[in-house]
């Protein structure tokens, strides 16, 4: 599975906020943006899909800023990504070669394959949630290998663009 720019980015910002949460402030979108790299442009666009979907609340005023809308312990990572992701056809629709349609749109034996990777993959990120991802890398990867059976991480990224 391939993790989009905008859904690292997304869960990079919600992160943020998870951070945030524990020590009960919020950030606003400037200070989002300015610790993720990115420009306010980008983290308004993706706090604006954040917002509408009911995972963040923004409040506006002095002491205003975004913070998550339930506690970063409920919130699952297959929840975030479906939200952020952009990719709405499936396998099947998304058929990119020369004709109008794929030839093996009758019966497929690659389709049950990709099918059931995507609900491997779906099952386990719901349940992993953003109060798991808090802390320092070596800590998440522990954290995810302990209550998940997650195979212990190489130096490749966690998540890749």
């Amino acid at each position: 599975m391939k993790i989009s720019a905008q859904e690292e980015y997304g869960l990079r910002c919600l992160l943020q906020l998870a951070r945030a949460e524990v020590e009960g402030e919020s950030l606003t979108l400037s200070q989002i943006a300015r610790r993720e790299g990115i420009s306010a442009a980008n983290a308004g666009k993706l706090m604006w899909i954040l917002n509408k979907a009911g995972l963040v609340q923004s409040q506006r005023g002095t002491k205003g800023g975004y913070h998550l809308a339930r506690p970063a312990s409920e919130i699952h990572l297959n929840e975030v990504i479906r939200v952020l992701d952009e990719r709405v056809e499936s396998h099947c629709r998304s058929y990119t070669g020369v004709l109008d349609a794929c030839v093996h749109t009758g019966d497929c034996g690659i389709r049950p394959v990709i099918v059931e990777l995507h609900q491997i993959v779906d099952s386990a990120m719901a349940g992993i949630t953003l109060s798991q991802l808090v802390g320092s890398e070596a800590n998440v990867d522990a954290t995810l290998h302990r209550i998940h059976g997650l195979k212990q991480r190489s130096d490749e990224p966690l998540l890749r663009a």
